[in-house]
């Protein structure tokens, strides 16, 4: 297993929009998914939940940190 981190210093107002614009992205293409695979069904996964947790607290702009931390797996997707 291979593990990345990524980690963002926001220290001014310009930090804070760049990643409040990286949170609605992520947040919007995640709903486009979940409704991809649920139809129009409103159900919400746990994922979709947290990064909405995310998004909102984006919307505040004050200074902080952002760490991603992404675990890549050596198995592949059953096809």
């Amino acid at each position: 297993m291979s593990h990345y981190e990524a980690v963002f210093e926001i220290e001014s107002k310009s930090d804070a929009e760049a990643i409040r614009l990286l949170a609605e992205r992520v947040y919007d293409a995640l709903r486009e998914e979940t409704r991809e695979i649920y139809g129009d069904e409103d159900k919400s996964t746990e994922m979709l939940e947290t990064f909405e947790a995310i998004r909102n607290a984006t919307r505040h702009p004050t200074p902080g940190t952002l760490t991603i931390h992404y675990d890549q797996h050596d198995e592949a997707f059953e096809e």
